[in-house]
């Protein structure tokens, strides 16, 4: 991507400066509440140099989003504001500029990613519209002019066929795909900073690796300044020239990458790094074979799974399409065992998962307990349920925001008739103590817990019936390092202490290697590899694990990655015309580095 000859900038020229590109002062942020008001962000300065990568770390709340907002004057109003401080964008104090001059600056000299595409993007305009509507407000170009400048920005980020892009709307596009886009939108106009608030969290692992190399080659190319927003330690040795790390709004420490990693000053950063998950951590802790072969029989069995769904088109809306989500999955598990579930968004892993739980049509077998559930009447399956029990990636979307999560607890229990009122308050009491909760907490709602502890009250309620196969989907991913560290904890102690079986769903092979007893990998739909985590992880086979495992951010700067291992084409659909029959796919290495997808 070119700076156009046409870009004739709107606000202010920026100033070319020997001094920072960017210089904070005593920043703090106040946010006003029904207890008064209180500081989010506590006397903060820093300053950022041109072409610099300054990662801002720190677990939720500890104020980094605030301070992005903040630095784009985007704090949400009435209720928050700037009360001490200055921020300088170059010569200009962005804290004196009013709304129509503070347009000009965002999205020109400064831009921000934010960490949720979908939410970012407005899903009733074509992508081609938000990206030309940013261009036309900021430079003199003329319509035309604007396509093709955005079309050389969505080529600038790696997405092909970028014209027809242009016409496709956010939910026609993958997770990654969105991302890139808000990519293209905010480096179309070559700011002088660009604020990437975690823009890889919610992605998978390897689509994290293809984000943040591009971001690095378009900071090479353009000389971007990059405030990388995070709490993963990973991305941050990956990425980072020099890290401030943040708690409860106030900087604990500063410096170069190098030495936070290896010599940290503060507790609080000690407590990050120590909890990041780390390849190789996990290999030669596998429970003994001997063990497993005295269990009895398997919690579940699964063999030849099929999950399909019917797409409708043309005029009388006629089955014309298939989406074939997975693809004769066979697999077993045993009582207190950990099976993973990995590979990218899309690949089949939480269809599984609701087959397994009875929520979605499938042909093939699924036995639970000895049971196959096929040919089940609805009060056997409901007694089947008792033994499979989901923990979500989202634990507030999960929790029913007007209950007490006493009441959520104790509502599995009350459902399946277990136990007298009393028994049951007993019951759930005793769960809250086991979780890390305590008793009083049970009369709270949702929202007055931390993102750890509604996990806390979801692995709570998972356990009230005592079942035999839980199943994790991402359970852990939406949480802070530490978070993390503290919730997988807890669930190797239950295993222990209860004997449940656990199918656990990720994509981050880190977290796998930390807690599986067996891995299996997917792959649009297929497993393409299975074995016990040892083997997997010291000799994996198929090149896509080699690629999933290699992604995984290492928390070590000087362990950095040249380049990332990525597909020189996109992911194939798994939809197909009926009729057609689903090709084997594998993935053969073509050397440099670099991996093909094909039929076979």
């Amino acid at each position: 991507m070119t700076a156009g000859a046409g870009k004739k900038r709107t606000g202010a020229a920026a100033p070319v400066t020997a001094g920072p590109v960017l210089d904070i002062a005593g920043l703090s942020v106040s946010v006003r509440g029904e207890d008064g008001e209180r500081e989010v962000v506590s006397d903060l300065s820093l300053t950022l140099a041109r072409g610099e990568t300054l990662c801002i770390a720190g677990e939720s709340g500890s104020g980094k989003s605030m301070t992005a907002l903040a630095i784009m004057q985007l704090l949400p109003q009435p209720a928050a504001h700037i009360s001490a401080g200055r921020i300088r964008l170059g010569d200009t104090d962005l804290a004196d500029l009013d709304d129509r001059q503070m347009r000009r600056i965002r999205g020109d000299r400064i831009a921000m990613i934010f960490q949720e595409p979908m939410t970012s993007l407005n899903p009733v305009l074509s992508i081609g519209r938000q990206l030309t509507e940013s261009i036309e407000a900021h430079t003199s170009l003329s319509q035309s002019e604007a396509r093709q400048r955005a079309i050389e920005a969505l080529k600038a980020v790696r997405i092909s066929e970028a014209e027809s892009r242009l016409k496709q709307f956010p939910h026609e596009l993958s997770g990654g795909m969105r991302q890139r886009v808000m990519i293209a939108m905010a480096l179309a106009l070559e700011p002088d900073v660009l604020i990437a608030d975690e823009p890889t969290t919610a992605l998978d692992v390897t689509v994290q690796g293809e984000v943040l190399e591009l971001l690095r080659d378009l900071q090479r190319q353009h000389g971007t300044s990059v405030i990388l927003i995070t709490h993963d330690m990973g991305v941050v040795a990956e990425m980072a020239d020099r890290v401030i790390i943040m708690r409860h709004g106030r900087m604990v420490e500063e410096g170069k990458t190098a030495d936070i990693f290896a010599r940290p000053q503060a507790d609080y950063t000690r407590e990050l790094l120590a909890a990041v998950p780390r390849i190789g951590s996990g290999v030669g802790r596998q429970k003994s074979r001997d063990a497993e072969a005295a269990t009895p029989a398997n919690v579940a069995e699964v063999r030849d799974l099929h999950v399909r769904f019917d797409l409708h088109g043309g005029f009388f809306g006629r089955v014309n399409r298939r989406v074939h989500a997975v693809e004769g999955v066979s697999f077993s598990i045993a009582p207190n065992e950990t099976l993973a579930l990995v590979g990218e968004s899309g690949c089949g892993k939480s269809t599984i998962a609701k087959a397994l739980a009875g929520l979605v049509p499938y042909s093939g077998d699924i036995v639970i307990g000895g049971r196959n559930l096929s040919g089940l009447g609805r009060d056997e399956r409901k007694a089947v349920r008792r033994d499979v029990q989901m923990i979500f990636q989202d634990p507030y979307a999960s929790l029913d925001p007007r209950m007490r999560v006493g009441d959520l607890v104790a509502e599995p229990l009350l459902i399946h008739g277990i136990a007298s009122k009393d028994e049951r308050s007993q019951r759930v009491a005793a769960l809250f103590e086991r979780v890390g909760l305590s008793a009083d907490q049970m009369e709270l709602y949702p929202h007055e817990f931390s993102g750890g502890q509604r996990q806390r009250v979801c692995i709570a309620r998972a356990l009230a019936l005592r079942p035999k196969l839980i199943i994790a989907d991402e359970s852990v991913s939406a949480l802070d390092v530490s978070v993390q560290a503290r919730v997988l904890d807890l669930l190797k102690e239950l295993q222990r202490e209860f004997g449940v079986a656990y199918l656990f769903i990720s994509h981050d092979m880190a977290v796998v290697e930390n807690i599986s007893d067996r891995v299996a990998v997917m792959y649009l739909g297929q497993i393409v590899e299975m074995g016990t985590r040892d083997q997997l992880f010291s000799n994996p086979r198929h090149p896509y694990t080699r690629r999933l495992i290699e992604a995984v951010p290492v928390a070590d700067p000087g362990k950095r990655r040249s380049r990332f291992a990525r597909l020189d084409q996109e992911i194939p659909s798994s939809t197909r015309k009926i009729g057609e029959t689903p090709a084997r796919l594998v993935l053969s290495d073509v050397g440099g580095g670099h991996l093909v997808a094909a039929g076979s």
